[in-house]
């Protein structure tokens, strides 16, 4: 029980944006209690916990009700990206099992001398990035932009647009579109 409650306190702590020492000062409580409750080694009384839940706030039923745990996968290593592109172009896509995606946010990696292809992409939605390395030419409507590392873009995708790497090293970015696209 007192491992639950320490976890299910530093976890909604957490959320909140409230460090160990600041809901100490708040609740009253010295910071050293409080760390013990946190790893489960001590369990605070039923007024304790009430104390500590009020300087949050939050009530101590919503406390033990309250849904903590996130349901899909948070974080990603770099071999679980699923890479959505095609030919030579590599789009690493970022939580591609989630079901209910709102948004597809990729690393995408242009080889010198490729594109998005031929044809202007235009879809609903919108779309921005920020290149990390190399030179990328992105065409949007009837404007065109060579962008180097540390610029960035941001786009309505229902206007047509294009991108392509006609430098000679190869152009990475980071890139989020709404809606999730459906690879």
């Amino acid at each position: 029980m007192a491992d639950d409650v320490g976890a299910r306190l530093r976890a909604l702590r957490n959320l909140r944006g409230i460090s160990q020492r600041e809901l100490a000062k708040r609740c009253g409580v010295t910071h050293s209690s409080l760390s013990l409750i946190e790893q489960g080694k001590v369990s605070p009384s039923v007024s304790s916990l009430k104390k500590i839940l009020d300087a949050i706030p939050i009530g101590v039923g919503d406390f033990f009700t309250m849904d903590l745990e996130s349901r899909d996968q948070v974080f990603y290593s770099a071999d679980e990206l699923a890479d959505m592109g095609s030919g030579e172009v590599i789009f690493k896509l970022v939580g591609a099992n989630r079901e209910a995606r709102a948004l597809s946010f990729m690393i995408e990696t242009y080889p010198p001398g490729t594109d998005t292809g031929r044809e202007m992409i235009a879809h609903q939605g919108e779309e921005a990035g920020v290149v990390l390395e190399g030179e990328i030419e992105i065409t949007v409507g009837a404007e065109t932009r060579i962008l180097s590392t540390g610029e960035a873009y941001y786009f309505d995708t229902n206007v047509p647009h294009r991108f392509r790497n006609a430098g000679k090293s190869p152009c990475r970015l980071v890139s989020c579109c709404t809606p999730a696209k459906a690879f």
